[in-house]
């Protein structure tokens, strides 16, 4: 069964659903995700998981993000991008490279950040950006999001481009908006790259174009990589045959947990097959998720032997 992620340099243009919904006809399998939205104006770095991989990506999607951005100084869009309405403006006559990293120095650390109302954010049961194109008035709640750096690369007035590593749910966007908004200029996102997600990075990744003509040879699981390194930091721990079954059957093994948190599961064969987590009460491992698809079918009850 088909069990894995794909590491996928997206192109400006396509959604990150129309990227999943290529990978569904090529592989022939429904069951796709993609593990953090790039919008049609970004590119980069999207991980898609296939299969029962896509129970972990509620682990890839919370994790950090690093980006490159080309933010267009002296103009605003009510996208809060080069998608949008866009209004040109000017830019101060004594902007300098300086005021520039100032201003990013106060964006770096935990902040408040708006996003923007061109958004998938639910309200009330339906999307952000729908609800601003039938021209609702979207009013959207500050939430905290952590900018861990921010850095200027480069400076080419209108156009800069800043070097971004920030927690999940971080908009850029409303990165790029808010400088604006502090030099008194106005901004907009002009370009965005993702160059990390979690611990996977861009140079990892196959680009669409191949990977879409490997569908054509059938020889794309040459490009999927294995499930496991979505969590590369967890404990490692190997189940005999009896353990197995009991966390396939739903109950805790009858292994300790020697460290809190989330474990990788094996068999003796090498086969991850589950997550477990440490019982605070009594510290045996209990499966939080278990990926049936890949345990062989094993010998009777009753067999202590590990092979």
């Amino acid at each position: 069964m088909t069990f894995g992620l794909f590491l996928i340099d997206k192109p400006v243009g396509p959604t990150s659903h129309d990227i999943v919904a290529k990978i569904r006809r090529g592989i022939g399998n429904r069951r796709v995700g993609h593990a953090g939205t790039l919008d049609p104006l970004a590119s980069g770095l999207l991980v898609v998981a296939v299969g029962q991989a896509t129970r972990l990506v509620e682990y890839l999607i919370t994790s950090d993000k690093q980006y490159t951005a080309r933010i267009l100084l002296g103009a605003v869009s009510n996208t809060y991008d080069r998608e949008g309405q866009i209004q040109k403006g000017s830019l101060p006559e004594a902007l300098s490279r300086q005021a520039v990293e100032q201003a990013l120095e106060r964006f770096q650390g935990e902040i408040l950040q708006r996003p923007p109302i061109y958004s998938a954010i639910k309200v009330a049961g339906k999307s952000a950006h729908a609800r601003a194109r039938a021209g609702q008035t979207v009013e959207l709640t500050p939430r905290p999001v952590t900018v861990h750096s921010i850095h200027l690369t480069s400076v080419d007035l209108p156009i800069i481009t800043i070097d971004v590593v920030c927690s999940a749910g971080t908009y850029v966007r409303s990165l790029a908006h808010d400088l604006g908004q502090e030099l008194g200029c106005g901004a907009l996102l002009d370009g965005l790259v993702r160059t990390r997600s979690g611990y996977f990075d861009l140079s990892e990744t196959v680009s669409l174009a191949v990977l879409e003509e490997s569908f054509n040879d059938d020889t794309w699981q040459e490009f999927l990589i294995p499930a496991d390194r979505a969590l590369p930091s967890a404990p490692v721990i190997v189940l005999d045959d009896e353990d197995v079954r009991r966390v396939v059957d739903g109950a805790s093994s009858s292994r300790m947990g020697h460290e809190e948190g989330i474990h990788r599961a094996y068999t003796t064969e090498g086969c991850f097959f589950a997550i477990l987590e440490t019982d605070p009460v009594n510290s045996f491992l209990r499966p939080q998720k278990v990926f049936t698809d890949q345990v062989r079918p094993l010998s009777p009850v009753n067999s202590n032997t590990q092979q």
